[in-house]
């Protein structure tokens, strides 16, 4: 028997009744798991009697698992008796002393549940209309960043270092008139306006001229990660021995050629594949922005008390995801954070503000497929292993004895919700 009782912040208590019988039954359990390594004196391993054992070590010495494998198993029942959905650990209160054998208890369990969500408006939202068709203005641009990107590097004979140019150059770096470990390195190249070196470094050696030598000052930025220079003033010795410009190509058929792409030879078949690339990348655009504004505008018009637990366990999940791709590098979490430029006080921040917004996307979306009474139907449970196993590379039937059935129609319900939100929305001029 069990009592549920509303509190705020989407959680529950549970009172739960123990009867005597239930009691008895977790001793019973607490003894034959320990009955096998018991020894004492006249009897063999295994063979203690129940009344020698509860003479020697006292009945209480069962108590833990007795009640572990007692509140385990009531608590469930009550789960299951009232229908809530937990999403984390409860919190136990018990009071022992009125634990004993032939004596029935209460206790609490204050839990977390799955929150009710208040669905505002998410039905035909208004939604600018997209430019959906690829202009000829940014099919240029394309061809102009590809012919930057097969820009080769040659001498500059004549003139001084410009943005965009390269520098071949020594330099030697110099903090309160000594040289520091790791400020020095000779004929390093580096493009300038490239943001490699400390802020101020590159835009001092503009205008230098090739064989020339300059002294440049700069300071370290505050939070650099060498803590001995952070906020350190330095001065650097730079010589100059080659400056180097992009050259890019032309444009024409030749080139094309040259990039060696299967069934485009000319400058009219290029720009048509181009043409093709950006407009399905414009497509894919397009719908990701209206996916991304009919979620965020059902979730911002509904109403959910979300319990911290939910949204604690969903920046984990998240943080696990990072630990991983870090892993796949051989590198520690702190490292890997080290080399994006992010410290570990704005990623849990960062992390934080994902899993909030996470879970609350996702507890609209299923109440508007329950709203709706959006199902999956066997044929898309079907389509969706197949494409699953296909990305794995898995057989189908290898795929689904790996998988529960259950996680796969959600995920089809999932997506046919989104469809349908977006399908919903009111398209304006």
């Amino acid at each position: 028997m069990a009592k549920l009782d509303k509190l705020s912040g989407s959680k529950v208590r549970l009172e739960i009744e123990v009867t005597p019988e239930e009691f008895t039954h977790g001793l019973d359990h607490a003894f034959d798991k320990v009955k096998d390594d018991v020894e004492v004196k006249g009897f063999r391993k295994g063979k203690v009697p129940r009344d020698v054992y509860e003479k020697k070590y006292g009945v209480e010495s069962l108590y833990d698992e007795a009640l572990n494998h007692v509140v385990q198993e009531t608590y469930i029942n009550a789960v299951e008796e009232h229908q809530v959905e937990v999403v984390a650990q409860p919190k136990i209160d018990l009071d022992i002393a009125k634990v004993g054998p032939g004596k029935g208890f209460t206790y609490t369990a204050e839990v977390a549940v799955k929150p009710e969500v208040t669905l505002g408006e998410y039905k035909g939202l208004p939604f600018a209309k997209q430019m959906d068709t690829v202009t000829d203005a940014a099919v240029d641009a394309e061809m102009e960043q590809l012919l930057t990107q097969n820009a080769e590097l040659v001498l500059k004979e004549e003139g001084t270092l410009e943005q965009g140019n390269t520098a071949v150059f020594d330099f030697e770096g110099f903090v309160d008139g000594e040289a520091f470990e790791g400020g020095s390195a000779k004929n390093h190249e580096m493009e300038i306006g490239s943001g490699q070196f400390i802020p101020g470094f590159e835009d001092q050696m503009i205008g230098m001229a090739t064989g020339e030598e300059k002294e440049v000052n700069v300071s370290f930025p505050e939070q650099y990660q060498a803590e001995n220079l952070a906020g350190k003033d330095a001065m650097f010795k730079v010589k100059l021995h080659e400056i180097k410009e992009k050259q890019t190509p032309e444009l024409n058929d030749e080139f094309v050629k040259g990039l060696d792409k299967e069934g485009i030879s000319t400058v009219e078949e290029l720009r048509q594949e181009t043409k093709e690339k950006l407009q399905n990348e414009l497509v894919e655009k397009n719908r990701n922005a209206r996916v991304d504004f009919a979620v965020e505008k059902a979730t911002e018009n509904a109403e959910m008390d979300i319990p911290q637990e939910m949204i604690v366990d969903e920046k984990n999940r998240l943080i696990d995801n990072v630990k991983q791709q870090a892993k796949q590098y051989n590198l520690e979490l702190d490292m890997y954070l080290q080399l994006t430029g992010t410290n570990k006080e704005d990623f849990e921040a960062n992390m934080l503000k994902q899993a909030e917004k996470s879970v609350s996307y996702n507890l609209v979306i299923e109440a508007v497929s329950k709203e709706e009474d959006i199902k999956a139907t066997e044929e898309e449970v079907e389509q969706k292993f197949e494409e699953f196993a296909a990305q794995y590379n898995m057989p189908v039937d290898q795929f689904k004895a790996a998988v529960n059935p259950s996680a796969i129609e959600q995920e089809v319900i999932y997506r046919k919700t989104i469809d349908f939100l977006v399908d919903s929305l009111e398209i304006t001029e």
